[in-house]
């Protein structure tokens, strides 16, 4: 499918994982509308883009934001009900950025949904995001949906979270034994598939995961090795561990793991069944950027819902 426009949006186009597709799109020589909740923070590739707000809450707005486009990549979601942010209202908001893509004459859509989203799920995130998914099959739109396992990068929350503990406490509690599996991709592989993706006009549903797959101890483990923790790994009941991590929460402000994040990387859900799409291998890019892991705490909360000025 070759684009009619070089221009395209981005939803979330300035945070984590939107920023490597953003940044993708920039270095092809495309121009870029990158939509964020946060408009006035001095967020990295702000200056290159054009940056417009979610405006959820007005349609005409959000229309014109997306009008003159011919693609919609979309990063949006929440990690967590927390105050008025919720995942119900995250997929209405998407069926409404939905809706007013095709109304603007948007072409195709390339949704980042997760590995293994069930509607029938007990999780809401991993049923919310099926439910997306459905919304984005049923928008009229030409469309590929990413489903990505466990996205590292610089800048990483949980990664970069695991390396701080390991570098600041003589033990790190396991969730249960540790041996349920992972498979790594990097950020750089998730945007080349996704902007690919963008090219092909066939409805697509494509997993994205790394050529390596570990059991999570194992992955604890290397990244203890890549900082030079000396921390003790331990593996306790789910609900143990759980206990330690909400008081780290309670001390720095934040929501550091929640109960289903853990249900869901304990049955499996961050492993793909496809062949691997990603190249990049964790073991070698944890080892090249360990001096870097873990030096500074990564909020959710300042990162997602707190205000800040820029």
């Amino acid at each position: 499918m070759e684009r009619t426009s070089h221009h395209v949006v981005v939803a979330g186009g300035l945070g984590y994982t939107g920023s490597f597709i953003t940044k993708r799109l920039l270095d092809e020589g495309l121009r870029v509308t990158a939509l964020t909740a946060h408009p006035s923070r001095p967020l990295p590739l702000r200056d290159r883009v054009t940056v417009a707000p979610f405006a959820f809450d007005d349609p005409e707005a959000l229309r014109e934001s997306l009008r003159g486009a011919s693609v919609l990549y979309t990063t949006y979601w929440v990690r967590f009900d927390r105050g008025d942010v919720s995942f119900a209202g995250a997929i209405e908001n998407t069926k409404t950025l939905l809706r007013c893509a095709r109304e603007a004459g948007i072409e195709r859509v390339v949704h980042l949904s997760v590995t293994n989203p069930s509607a029938d799920s007990k999780l809401p995130y991993y049923r919310g995001k099926a439910l997306v998914e459905q919304a984005v099959i049923e928008s009229g739109l030409s469309y590929a949906i990413i489903r990505p396992t466990l996205i590292f990068a610089l800048g990483d929350i949980l990664l970069n979270n695991i390396a701080w503990m390991l570098r600041r406490f003589p033990v790190f509690a396991l969730f249960g034994d540790g041996k349920y599996l992972v498979q790594p991709v990097s950020a750089e592989d998730v945007a080349e598939i996704a902007v690919r993706a963008a090219s092909d006009g066939r409805a697509a549903v494509l997993d994205a995961a790394g050529p390596e797959t570990f059991t999570f101890s194992d992955l604890v483990g290397l990244i203890r090795s890549a900082v030079g923790s000396r921390a003790a790994v331990l593996g306790v009941p789910p609900t143990v561990a759980l206990i330690p991590a909400a008081l780290i929460g309670c001390l720095l402000g934040d929501v550091v793991v929640t109960r289903d994040e853990v249900t869901g990387l304990m049955t499996n859900l961050l492993v793909s069944g496809e062949p691997p799409r990603g190249r990049a291998r964790f073991t070698e890019w944890v080892a090249a950027n360990g001096q870097h892991l873990g030096r500074q705490y990564a909020s959710e909360l300042t990162r997602h819902f707190r205000q800040q000025s820029g």
